[in-house]
């Protein structure tokens, strides 16, 4: 088998993509291995195995991933949304609006703004 190249990593990526639109997570994050042990400063390739994570119900590892990407952008009001998302998930709440309320002051979409739940005061 040839050796991957930056263009098999961007086809991986891609296909990992469409994988996961059609509710395939676990074959996504199988694709975003290989792209990510060849690029680890890949944050979008991070982002998108955290979401594959996410979906795959595979929690913590989704956490990990989200925050790896807040650590390298901490701007990033996808992933705090996503992050607040998980941990909601998990069952932790007051966590998750933390994540909520960054996600919708840095970027601030009807979705992030009704998450955050700014009228019910600090938690």
């Amino acid at each position: 088998m040839p050796e991957p190249t930056p263009e098999t990593h961007v086809i991986d990526y891609r296909a990992a993509e469409r994988l996961l639109a059609v509710h395939d997570p676990r074959g996504a994050v199988k694709l975003l291995d290989s792209v990510i042990t060849a690029h680890p400063e890949n944050t979008a390739a991070r982002l998108l195995r955290a979401r594959a994570f996410f979906d795959a119900a595979q929690l913590r590892p989704a956490e990990l991933e989200f925050q790896l990407v807040l650590e390298r952008e901490p701007d990033n009001a996808f992933a705090h949304f996503a992050l607040a998302r998980t941990l909601q998930r998990d069952g932790r709440a007051a966590e998750a609006t933390r994540h909520f309320r960054l996600a919708a002051a840095l970027d601030p979409r009807p979705e992030f703004v009704e998450a955050a739940r700014f009228d019910e005061g600090a938690a």
